[in-house]
């Protein structure tokens, strides 16, 4: 019983912890732009000088 009195507030601290990581995330616009990255990988670009 007196591990319940450790283990509540740890899981309450850690579940806050990452709700708040997932909000900052939102915020920072994270979740803007998910198909992006995914084609960005086929195009190929040339960026590299021409001599």
């Amino acid at each position: 019983m007196t591990t319940l009195v450790y283990l509540i507030p740890v899981a309450l601290f850690l579940g806050a912890l990452g709700l708040s990581g997932f909000l900052w995330a939102l915020r920072s616009g994270q979740y803007e732009d998910l198909d992006g990255a995914a084609e960005r990988i086929l195009i190929e670009r040339d960026d590299k000088p021409e001599r």
